[in-house]
């Protein structure tokens, strides 16, 4: 019995769709998210993935379908909305400050978890801040040399793994990461991916998007390939090797109907 049969869907999408003027973005976009799981969202470019996203972090809300919660239907008004409920997203430019120190970083917007004093008199706990990002960071895998170094400093893996630090600590139920490996080097990927299982192992459910699945394949439980706009097929690793994976990304709903996935007979 999977993680999902035990404690049910964290996160589903349900006949979802979305459009802009004549431009048909999503169309029968169905998926589900168990907990404590990772699902690779594949797709090209402009197979819909960003218009996904930006649904399920509520800066657009669907035309057509649903997306449930935790088995109750939701619908965000605002990315507060979503923050509000635990969704957490690491996009690709990574929100953060090359020029602030590591632990500056990793509280930025949200230096009142490590605050000290009251009213006009507060003031940031330095010791206190080091010590807490030394364990977000740590928590995923990394070991920082010290919580005042500039983020110019690191590498792109590092960098990257420090964002989704960042998001994990604060504990969200679903983390997003958007295209985390797009620009890095082998090396800096398995960093990455050392981060995503640890993350994975806090109890966070993680949706990470990506056009390669080279990249996500060693650490997805799960996948979903959208091509234009539509969700096609829904699979475990090792369904299908890596190659045929690539191929379905690329050839679209027909490999897809060739290979059983009902997602793809609509």
């Amino acid at each position: 019995m999977s993680q999902m049969d035990r404690n049910g869907a964290l996160v589903e999408a349900r006949d979802v769709a979305k459009r802009f003027g004549r431009i048909e973005a999503l169309r029968h976009v169905s998926f589900s998210l168990g907990r404590a799981e990772v699902l690779g969202l594949l797709g090209d470019n402009g197979a819909g993935k960003s218009t996904l996203i930006k649904i399920l972090t509520g800066l657009f809300p669907p035309d057509r379908g649903e997306i449930r919660w935790e088995g109750e239907p939701v619908r965000f008004s605002s990315p507060r909305d979503a923050y509000d409920l635990g969704v957490a997203t690491v996009y690709q430019d990574l929100a953060i400050v090359d020029l602030m120190s590591i632990y500056r970083n990793v509280f930025l917007g949200r230096e009142t978890a490590v605050t000290k004093g009251w009213g006009p008199f507060r003031y940031i706990d330095r010791r206190k801040a080091h010590a807490h990002a030394r364990k977000a960071i740590a928590d995923i895998g990394i070991e920082i040399r010290d919580p005042d170094e500039p983020l110019a400093r690191m590498s792109g893996g590092e960098r990257q793994s420090i964002a989704i630090a960042r998001a994990a600590y604060f504990n969200p139920k679903l983390l997003i990461l958007d295209e985390p490996t797009s620009a890095l080097s082998l090396r800096q990927t398995g960093r990455v991916l050392k981060s995503v299982e640890e993350a994975r192992n806090k109890g966070i459910s993680i949706i990470f998007i990506t056009h390669n699945v080279h990249h996500v394949y060693p650490v997805a439980d799960r996948f979903v390939v959208l091509s234009h706009g539509e969700s096609i097929a829904e699979f475990p690793r090792g369904a299908h090797s890596k190659e045929e994976v690539s191929e379905l990304i690329v050839s679209g709903k027909e490999l897809a109907q060739k290979l059983g996935h009902s997602n793809a007979a609509s």
